[in-house]
This record gives structure tokens, C-alpha cells and sequence, in this order.
């Protein structure tokens, strides 16, 4: 920088020499200097002004262009907001195996409120609670007139009830949209679609997630975005579900039982075509889970044919049979000592009735001889059993893909001794679900596979390991057809398609030890057509009984076979089974020819 001074010589000296006043050339220059300082703070002071103003406006613009989002937006709850969280509302459907909704979703509004806005809160209680009498009004006015800023009123309301609100016009009253979960079929297949709640919750939106059944158990798949719009597809069939309940429904009030569960599985591919329990709930307004101390089976969200182990009585003799056939210890003919009681050590095995001191291996199982399956039990030993049971999938929790069915863990004997085989041959000392049992009967129905349940469509035949040979299976499919057609599920039988089962009536045991004297869990699992099988039907009923011929009777003939035949007569049609007529005589004419 180049430093003018305030008295140059230049200019002085010529000044004195002319008798001027060398002082006035110092102000001017001072003057000028002046001039220049404050030009340059002017410029500076200006740019600073204009860099704030700038600054100011664009703050203003921010401010105020966030300030008109708010007023025109629905405010929000804090807790539900918080950053970081992030509400997916989307699930996808669920549908049967033809495609037909099961579950789906359903746009609904929730209602809200923010008690600072609100003009009149005494009548907006008023009014709130005509329109929702499960609402306590007192509750209301102590909310709104306090210090609460946030209420939720209602998560989920009608398209009716939102404009009732609406018409009470108080401003502090406020509508948020929301997705809920819709069962259009209300209690059909419950069990098994479970449900679905709320999760992370906002004012304007809410997070649906699965709680029971299929719900929970693919809640991952219903909820992820890379699916797009495809469905979830069940192996149920919507009709033939229908058909179920309502025959089940009947027949357990018919026995006066104080619930009951049924399975109708394909034996080939593993598929559950349609499965109940009752008593059933409504998975619109599932009812609360049962509290420590409480009976689970009492109430209603308890799935009995998954979630209930039982023992199944007389319905595990045929697995006795036949192991002991495929072991090549007996034939169908094979004639067993049935002399009683049986006696071992200081226990007694009894027959239901005196059949006499032998019966053939097929006789033992028309006639449900516990004794004479006992016999075979004891040829076939107990490690050779369990062997055999473990592979049919009687040990481990049922594959079928629903939450409930991991806690399904059979019940076994602590130590698996020669007396554990016996009982168990005839279905005591083990307590298995009513899927369990179907899973082991489509063995036999399939010719020899076992096949897993399942609760998804399969593509074709789902064969796993063989357990039995062929013969084997054939030769049991025909003992259990003599149990319809000769023996104790003589009600069972449906003319055209040849019904083959085994009945099953297990004392039911008491919480604290013991067995009851008159409450029983009878069971008849069976397969259709048993010339050639297609189907394994399984029914249950718990403390059934029914009075007939001047008696009391419990037993699964006479309670639940009729109730197994009455579903096989109606879902056999449904199934494309066509009934095969045998040919009528001719009523005495004789034929001649020429």
C-alpha cells in the first residue's frame, strides 16, 4: 500500500514560494483521506447489511414455509414418532387354495384426541360415549380437562362412527387414516389364520404384524415389499372348511362334549385340506389369552388339534400291528393268545369285553383287543417300537407351520420299559396332538411314506422316507376296513366309499393325577376310500356322551364315528370323490337265456 503523506514537498515548496499557507494542503489531503476511509466502510457495512438481509429472508422462508406444512398437516404423536422409526403398513394377503381371500387388508380411519384444542370437552365426552358405550365418560372429561396434550380414543373405527364423531364438530377431535387386518369369513379357519394386532403405531399409520397361527408363523413373508401382490396361499379349502365346522359344531353338541377337533389331510401330498377346533373365536376381536393359572384348553384361542396332546386310545393298535407284520413277526392270520387279565408284575391289562383266549392279529384290531395288542407289543420290544413311533413323527412337535404347533411336544413315559411298550401299543402312556395321529395314519393310507403336514399348497405328491412296505400298509388298510364294516366303527360307515379307521376312547386324566371314571377323549381316525386312499380323516371330541338304548354312552363308536361319517358324507363330494355303487340284485328274478 502506497502511503500518501498529508504534507508533500512537491506541493509545499512551490506553495511557499508564492507565500501560500502550507497547512491548507495538509487539511485538504487530510480531507481527502477521510473521504476515502469512510467510502470504503460504507461499502463494507453495505455488503454485511446485504448478507444478513439475505440470510434473514431465506430463514424467514424456511420458517414460515415449515410453519404453513404444519397448519395444513395432521398432527402427530410424539412417542409414535420418534425419529428413526419407520411404519411399514403393507401385508399381503391370505388366500385358500383356489385363491379366495382368507385375510386381507381394509382402510379404516383411528380417532384421536388433542385435549388443548378442544372447544366444548364436557360434550365431546358426552357425545363420544353415545357412540361408543364401551367408553367410560367420567374417564373422558378427567382426560380432556387435564394436562394430557395426546389421547388416543379408538384405534380402529367404522366409516358410520366416524361420521358421528365427525358431527359432534369439536376441533379437538381428530381422524388418522389406518390400515387394519379383515377376516371376512369371521370364525372360519381361525386356529389357523391366528391373527394379527398392532405394532408401531402412529397418527397416520400403524404397523400390522402377526400374532398367532399363519399370521404369525410367515409374518416375515406377509410383510415384505419384494412380494408384490402375491398372496399367501393355504392348502385349505374355504368350502370344504365350512362343511367341517358346521358337522363338527353339530356332532359336539349333539355328544354334549365340551369341545372337539377334526383334520382332513391328503395323504400324498401332506396338504390339510381343512382343519377346526372347538369351541372357535372370531380373529376380528380375538378374545385375551389365558393368564398363568388358568386352563389353556378352556379357552378358545386354544387350538385342540395342533396344540392338545392326548392320549388317543385304542387308534395306536394299528401301528402295533402293523410293525409286527413288517418285522415278519405275524401275518393278518397269526393267531394271539387274548386269555385275561393280562398280568405283569402288579399290573392287569384288561378287555373292554371277554373276547375269548385267541384272536387272529386282524380279529385283535376289529375287536380292539388290549390284550391281544399287548402281546404284540411284547414281540416287538420296546426299542424296536420306539424306533418305529419316532419314525412315524410321534416324538417330536409337528412340522405343521403354524406358531402353535412347536409347543405340541408329545408326552412320553421317563423310562421306556417292556410295560411302556405294552400300554403304549393300545395308546396309553403317551400323549400325542390329533395331527400327530393323521400324520401317522396317511403312512398307511399312502402305501408306506410318511408325508409331512402341511398348511401350504404343494405342487404334487410330497413323499418322505418310508417307514412300512407297501404290503404292509395294504395289509393294514384292509384291517381297518374290517373295523367299519365288522367291528367297533360300524357307525362309520358311508355307502360308496368304503370309510376304513380305527376308534380310539382314552379316560381323560385329571390336572393333579388320576383318570376320571366318566370323562373320556374319544377319537376315530380313518381313510377314504380305503381301496384306494386319497384322504385320512381324523375327529375328537372331549367328554362326549350321548344317551341311547337306555344307556350312557361315551365310547368313539358311538360318538365320534357318526360325527367322522357325517364329514366324510358331506366333504367327500366336495373332495371330487365319486361314491362307487355296487349293483343291485334282482330281487328273486332269474335270468334265462336262450
Amino acid at each position: 500500500m502506497i502511503r500518501t503523506p498529508l504534507r508533500p514537498l512537491a506541493r509545499i515548496l512551490p506553495a511557499r514560494a508564492k507565500g501560500e499557507n502550507p497547512d491548507a494542503i495538509e487539511r485538504e489531503n487530510l480531507n481527502r483521506r477521510h473521504e476515502e476511509i469512510e467510502a470504503k466502510a460504507r461499502v463494507r457495512a453495505e455488503s454485511r447489511l446485504l448478507v444478513l438481509s439475505v440470510s434473514f429472508l431465506c430463514a424467514f422462508v424456511v420458517i414460515g414455509g415449515r410453519m404453513m406444512m404444519m397448519a395444513t398437516s395432521e398432527p402427530s404423536e410424539p412417542l409414535a414418532n420418534a425419529q428413526g422409526t419407520v411404519i411399514a403398513n403393507q401385508r399381503a394377503d391370505i388366500v385358500d387354495r383356489q385363491g379366495r381371500i382368507l385375510a386381507t387388508n381394509f382402510e379404516t380411519h383411528s380417532l384421536y384426541a388433542q385435549p388443548p384444542q378442544m372447544v366444548d370437552p364436557l360434550a365431546a365426552a358426552k357425545g363420544l360415549v353415545q357412540i361408543f358405550p364401551d367408553l367410560d365418560e367420567k374417564k373422558l372429561i378427567k382426560n380432556f380437562t387435564g394436562k394430557k396434550k395426546f389421547l388416543w380414543i379408538k384405534k380402529k373405527i367404522s366409516p358410520e362412527q366416524k361420521q358421528a364423531v365427525h358431527d359432534i364438530g369439536d376441533p379437538g377431535l381428530l381422524f388418522g387414516p389406518r390400515e387394519m387386518r379383515l377376516y371376512p369369513n369371521g370364525k372360519l379357519a381361525a386356529h389357523v389364520l391366528g391373527g394379527a394386532s398392532f405394532g408401531k403405531e402412529g397418527v397416520n399409520s400403524a404397523e400390522l404384524k402377526g400374532v398367532a397361527g399363519v399370521e404369525a408363523q410367515f409374518d416375515g413373508y406377509l410383510r415384505d415389499p419384494a412380494n408384490g401382490d402375491r398372496p399367501l396361499q393355504l392348502s385349505l379349502d374355504l368350502t370344504i372348511q365350512a362343511a367341517m365346522e358346521r358337522v363338527l359344531f353339530g356332532g359336539m353338541r349333539l355328544m354334549s362334549a365340551k369341545g372337539a377337533a377334526a383334520i382332513l389331510m391328503d395323504a400324498y401330498t401332506g396338504e390339510v385340506i381343512a382343519v377346526s377346533s372347538l369351541p372357535s373365536f372370531d380373529p376380528n376381536d380375538r378374545p385375551r389369552v389365558s393368564i398363568p393359572g388358568e386352563d389353556p384348553s378352556e379357552n378358545p384361542l386354544f387350538n385342540r388339534a395342533v396344540q392338545g396332546v392326548y392320549e388317543l386310545g385304542s387308534t395306536f393298535k394299528i401301528f402295533a400291528a402293523a410293525q409286527a407284520m413288517d418285522l415278519g413277526l405275524m401275518n393278518p392270520e397269526t393267531i394271539i393268545n387274548t386269555r385275561g387279565p393280562l398280568q405283569w408284575g402288579k399290573f392287569k391289562i384288561r378287555d373292554f369285553h371277554n373276547y375269548g383266549n385267541a384272536l387272529t392279529l386282524t380279529k385283535v384290531i376289529v375287536k380292539s383287543s388290549n390284550i391281544g395288542t399287548a402281546r404284540v407289543a411284547q414281540m416287538i420290544g420296546p426299542l424296536r417300537q420306539k424306533q418305529f413311533l419316532a419314525a412315524l413323527g410321534m416324538f417330536d412337535p409337528t412340522p405343521f407351520e403354524i406358531v402353535e404347533a412347536v409347543n405340541a411336544q408329545p408326552l412320553l413315559p421317563k423310562q421306556y420299559s417292556e410295560l411302556s411298550a405294552m400300554t403304549i401299543s393300545y395308546g396309553h402312556g403317551i400323549s400325542t396332538s390329533p395331527m400327530h395321529l393323521a400324520a401317522g395314519y396317511a403312512v398307511i393310507a399312502n402305501g408306506g411314506h410318511y408325508v409331512s403336514p402341511t398348511v401350504l399348497k404343494q405342487a404334487g405328491p410330497q413323499l418322505g422316507p418310508r417307514v412300512m412296505s407297501p404290503v404292509t400298509a395294504a395289509a393294514s388298510r384292509q384291517m381297518l376296513r374290517k373295523v367299519v364294516s365288522e367291528g367297533t366303527a360300524s357307525f362309520g360307515e358311508v355307502p360308496g366309499y368304503a370309510v376304513g379307521g380305527k376308534t380310539g376312547s382314552a379316560d381323560k386324566p385329571k390336572p393333579r393325577g388320576g383318570y376320571y371314571n366318566d370323562k373320556v377323549i374319544a377319537t376315530f381316525a380313518s381313510i377314504f376310500p380305503s381301496n384306494d386312499p386319497k384322504y385320512v380323516l381324523v375327529v375328537t371330541l372331549d367328554e362326549p356322551e350321548v344317551f341311547t338304548l337306555g344307556e350312557t354312552r361315551r365310547t368313539a363308536g358311538w360318538t365320534a364315528v357318526p360325527v367322522a361319517a357325517e364329514l366324510i358324507r358331506r366333504v367327500a363330494p366336495l373332495l371330487g370323490l365319486r361314491p362307487q355303487v355296487e349293483p343291485a340284485g334282482f330281487g328273486g328274478v332269474t335270468l334265462t337265456s336262450n
